[in-house]
């Protein structure tokens, strides 16, 4: 297993409430390789605006991989959702979905995720989930092509409407269709949805689906400041053979700093115990 960090990109103007480090790219690069990521799940909302090339010359020149490719800031700073109530929106986000995959191959990032930014079922109504599967399944082909792969993430009821849990995000998986699509778990919003702290990972592994975790306490604080029991979650990733990314996409409190460097500190043990 793997340890990550999520930061945004220099095209991201707006402060994401979950991107981690301060300071200039550079700036987050060395903290992150000196307090121990092995990468960094890159949040950015308009990827044609970078330099791909230049930028994962950067990121390796600290040792550092892409773990994830994060839509997570696109809602946030663009108001786009790929099920937006507005059609032309929507379009536009699905078009900034394949500027996503295109920018993840270019960087190495074996994943896309889809968190927020797959919007909510109640903006367009009736036929909102074949909607999205069908959004998803044209995205995942795309993903495929350029050696991607996509990743739904459940999110709890009070933040979306649609796919809160993993049974009903493995049931999603199917529906789509494709092999090019797999889930996301976040810690803290299984702590809304799910009744273990294992068995949600044990099911995702089975299902051959679980590609992707972020990490984040039951308070969305830095892993070891609330409730989850994450040593429990370690043991049981190491023991089903998960060896991808923990990627902390959590609130940067008490500053993008010190959440940061708090996660490393306390997940590096046990993911090396």
């Amino acid at each position: 297993m793997k340890l990550s960090l999520c930061i945004q990109t220099p095209d991201v103007g707006p402060t994401v409430p979950v991107a981690l480090l301060s300071g200039t790219l550079d700036e987050k690069l060395d903290k992150a390789a000196k307090w121990g990521a092995d990468g960094l799940e890159l949040i950015t909302i308009n990827p044609v605006e970078l330099d791909a090339a230049a930028l994962r010359r950067s990121i390796e020149a600290y040792n550092l991989e892409v773990s994830a490719i994060a839509s997570g800031g696109m809602a946030f700073a663009t108001g786009l959702t790929l099920l937006h109530s507005d059609p032309q929106k929507a379009e536009q986000a699905k078009s900034r979905m394949h500027d996503l995959i295109a920018f993840a191959a270019a960087m190495g990032a074996p994943i896309v995720t889809i968190g927020s930014f797959r919007g909510k079922a109640a903006s367009v109504g009736e036929g909102a989930r074949a909607r999205l599967a069908s959004i998803l399944r044209e995205g995942a082909q795309d993903a495929a092509a350029k050696g991607v792969r996509l990743v739904i993430e459940p999110l709890n009821h009070y933040e979306n409407d649609l796919i809160n849990n993993l049974n009903d995000a493995l049931a999603f998986t199917e529906e789509v269709g494709h092999a090019a699509l797999g889930v996301l778990i976040d810690t803290y919003h299984a702590t809304f949805e799910e009744s273990s702290w294992t068995e949600p990972f044990r099911r995702a592994m089975a299902a051959g689906k679980l590609w992707h975790v972020h990490l984040g306490d039951n308070n969305r604080l830095p892993p070891g400041r609330g409730l989850v029991d994450f040593a429990a979650i370690v043991a049981t990733l190491r023991e089903i053979g998960y060896d991808k990314y923990l990627s902390a996409e959590l609130l940067p409190k008490p500053d993008a700093d010190t959440a940061g460097l708090e996660t490393l500190a306390y997940m590096r043990p046990l993911v090396e115990s």
